[in-house]
């Protein structure tokens, strides 16, 4: 059985920093895709970023260049997500999804939530003075 459960969220100032983690369970392909997604109130979930397992291959939303960055531990079944000079738009629920990397593209991530078949239960991030 597949799970995914995110931690790091919390409340932050603006310019401030946080580091969320997906740890992985249920799964031993040696191809598999892990994507961030986050959902802020009224609005549609939004792809942050995504990880390749195979080849590293990473994707950013152009509004988190250069501020996020996403990275993986293959041996520990986790990929962390290190955000940095957090602004108060980075506001949102932050979810983790995975999907198997078999017929994917070579050299690519998914980057849209309906390419992903499992869901973490997300973790809140507030960035507020």
């Amino acid at each position: 059985q597949v799970q995914l459960v995110e931690s790091g969220g919390g409340l932050v100032q603006p310019g401030g920093s946080l580091r969320l983690s997906c740890a992985a369970s249920g799964f031993t392909l040696d191809d598999y895709i892990i994507g961030w997604f986050r959902q802020a109130p009224g609005k549609e979930r939004e792809g942050v970023s995504c990880i390749r397992s195979s080849d590293g291959s990473t994707y950013y939303v152009d509004s988190v260049k250069g501020r996020f960055t996403i990275s993986r531990d293959n041996a520990k079944n986790t990929v962390y997500l290190q955000m940095n000079s957090l602004k108060p738009e980075d506001t949102a629920v932050y979810y983790c999804s995975t999907r198997s990397g078999k017929y994917y593209p070579p050299g690519l991530c998914a980057r849209l939530s309906y390419e992903y078949d499992y869901w973490g239960q997300g973790t809140q991030v507030t960035v507020s003075s």
